[in-house]
């Protein structure tokens, strides 16, 4: 966010949105530390002339594997979404669907000419959701162009709490402060992925939901590193800034740039009308970028 709380803060979590390990990628990066999203860990992928073949049954523990032609790619989608939207989906489905759902839209974003295709193989509900992700993933794209960071950032990847303990907070900050949880949980995806990042921004941001010492003790209350505090200071703080009545205005405030409004937006609106998509979005990882490729900073990582 870079706004009286914090500049130059880790907004790239979701910056690469939409972008494989391709050229694609490593054209649109902050010089600063940031979470790169949906990059795919196979950057030299190009398509093929036959469809991927898609396994009945992944195995859930393995790294998603995106197709290299539409077909498969939308064969791999619509499993996916499947299992976002089975209430019955194991942790292992679901975890599995929504990094597979990340990598999906950052193929997509690699081939353009491939979407038409794919998302005409999808239900009514994810082809929406994929296109708002989509959308919201190549506003976060447009905010900062630059060369790939040279080192890597000081950061520690944990693993954020269970699904349905994150959307107790959203809820609660909710119905103390008016602010859509939607609007939380995508601020939330797009500043730490669902809080896995754990390190101060270049600004010292912290927390979840990113908050410079200043800002935090004009509207924080507890632990900053708190993922209910966090949240319910972020909605705090809109509130402040005019939501829920002005959303654009609230979110502006949390980060002056029209683009990221247009990103925090998008990923809500996505929620708002498929509560479901939250389910998809909390698997999402943290890929950074890198001069040998993107990599993946799963939960454990630190900076070696």
């Amino acid at each position: 966010m870079q706004h009286p709380r914090r500049a130059g803060a880790i907004v790239l979590a979701l910056l690469l949105a939409g972008c494989s390990g391709s050229t694609a990628a490593t054209t649109a990066v902050l010089p600063v530390a940031v979470a790169s999203p949906t990059v795919s860990p196979s950057p030299s992928a190009q398509p093929t002339v036959s469809p991927t073949p898609v396994p009945t049954k992944p195995p859930w523990d393995a790294l998603p594997d995106p197709a290299n032609d539409p077909a498969g790619l939308a064969a791999q989608l619509v499993m996916a979404e499947g299992f976002i939207r089975d209430p019955n989906a194991s942790a292992g489905q679901l975890a599995w669907a929504g990094h597979m759902e990340q990598l999906g839209i950052a193929r997509l974003a690699d081939f353009p000419d491939w979407t038409d295709a794919v998302l005409a193989a999808l239900p009514a509900e994810p082809q929406a959701a994929i296109a708002g992700s989509m959308e919201a993933g190549k506003q976060l794209r447009l905010m900062h162009a630059g060369p790939i960071p040279k080192s890597l950032p000081d950061w520690h990847i944990v693993q954020p709490p269970p699904i349905e303990e994150l959307m107790g907070y959203y809820k609660e900050a909710e119905a103390k402060y008016g602010v859509g949880w939607y609007f939380l949980a995508s601020i939330n995806l797009i500043e730490t992925r669902m809080g896995r990042i754990r390190g101060d921004s270049v600004a010292g941001a912290q927390g979840p939901m990113q908050f410079i010492p200043s800002t935090w003790a004009a509207y924080g209350q507890g632990d900053v590193n708190s993922y209910r505090d966090s949240i319910l200071a972020a909605a705090r703080y809109l509130k402040a800034a005019g939501a829920p009545g002005n959303m654009p205005a609230a979110i502006l405030a949390y980060n002056h740039d029209t683009r990221y409004v247009a990103a925090v937006t998008g990923y809500a609106d996505v929620m708002k009308a498929d509560p479901n998509a939250y389910r998809g979005y909390y698997g999402w990882q943290v890929y950074y970028p890198t001069t040998d490729g993107p990599i993946l900073m799963a939960p454990g990582w630190t900076k070696p």
